[in-house]
């Protein structure tokens, strides 16, 4: 009983985890783009409206070459089938509507993931967005919103 009693003692003791450090996304699920998503799909303005690692409301503007994101400009370029390089940093379009309105980007490590929306209200695309991301491995509820 008295080593039993030590052990839960010790167990006590020992570091709690930080939850936050752990990748967004579960590396054992399966992840791939859209592999019709492309560069010329995002041109314009956007508006995060949910996200991880990144600031929800934040806003974005696509280039040829370059990103603005809060008002910091990074390079951009493509990489093809939906695939981006962001500030030299991997970053895949995982859903984009049909109609270029809303898009779920991240990357495939889990660190940074975001819906993001032309208008800043995504409306019902906004579920499906989430849909897909929790498919990919992505832990939503971890996701911010505006």
């Amino acid at each position: 009983m008295k080593h039993l009693i030590a052990v839960l003692l010790l167990a006590g003791c020992a570091a709690v985890p930080d939850l936050t450090k752990l990748p967004l996304r579960n590396p054992t699920a399966p992840v791939a783009s859209q592999t019709d998503a492309t560069l010329a799909r995002l041109d314009g303005e956007w508006r995060v409206v949910q996200a991880a690692g990144i600031a929800p409301g934040a806003r974005l503007r696509f280039g040829v070459d370059q990103a603005v994101l809060a008002g910091q400009a990074v390079s951009l370029s493509d990489q093809g089938r939906g695939r981006l390089l962001l500030g030299g940093n991997p970053v895949w379009i995982y859903w984009i509507d049909a109609d270029n309105r809303t898009a779920a980007m991240g990357d495939p490590d889990g660190q940074r993931v975001w819906i993001m929306d032309r208008t800043g209200r995504p409306g019902e695309r906004l579920r499906i967005a989430r849909e897909i991301l929790q498919w990919y491995g992505y832990d939503v509820t971890r996701l911010e919103a505006t």
